[in-house]
């Protein structure tokens, strides 16, 4: 073997030896622009908010439930009936969630940019 010659399990480990460690710092976000990651960043917490907000409203639904458990006569068009409140409530809210949602997405269709 000449001189320059070294097996090849020496020379990494000479190598790597004699060099000094270097670590590099990479962030999390390392390809993303300030405003990206404002952005992304709001919008969790816009999420966070609405899942809040959805959660009072279960809480205070619940509660109107829970406090309205008697019967009351309700009048229809064709006659009456008795009802329990509990699920008048609950029907009541159904419905206008339901009502909520298709009339959402009609005005979303009717007023969605024209295609070209």
């Amino acid at each position: 073997m000449g001189s320059s010659e070294r097996p090849s399990g020496q020379t990494e480990s000479a190598e790597s030896a004699a060099r000094p460690a270097v670590t590099v710092a990479v962030t999390e976000t390392a390809g993303e622009t300030r405003g990206a990651r404002f952005a992304r960043r709001a919008h969790r917490t816009r999420l966070y908010l609405y899942a809040g907000a959805a959660v009072v409203l279960l809480v205070c639904l619940i509660a109107l439930v829970l406090a309205n458990t008697g019967y009351v006569r309700v009048s229809w068009v064709f006659g009456s009936s008795s009802v329990s409140l509990v699920w008048l409530v609950l029907i009541s809210a159904i419905l206008g969630a339901l009502l909520g949602m298709v009339l959402g997405a009609l005005f979303h269709w009717r007023t969605r940019a024209p295609r070209s």
